[in-house]
């Protein structure tokens, strides 16, 4: 079987409950991984804040190259 390295690119929608634009933008960039929360419940109560949906919106392969 051979080896390749891919080049994905993917970007998401991420709904946020936040106090703030800013703080919104800062939980979803910290506080997701993949397509996963991984915010803890401490984090969220900690934050005050609360991740209510991720969808991925865009799912792409650009480049793949075998490697040994």
């Amino acid at each position: 079987m051979k080896t390749f390295q891919v080049v994905l690119a993917k970007s998401y929608v991420v709904t946020v409950k936040a106090s703030s634009e800013e703080k919104a933008k800062r939980v979803a960039e910290f506080y997701t991984g993949d397509i996963l929360d991984i915010s803890t419940a401490r984090d969220r109560k900690q934050e005050n804040f609360s991740i209510l949906e991720i969808e991925c919106g865009m799912n792409e392969s650009f480049e793949a190259e075998e490697v040994e």
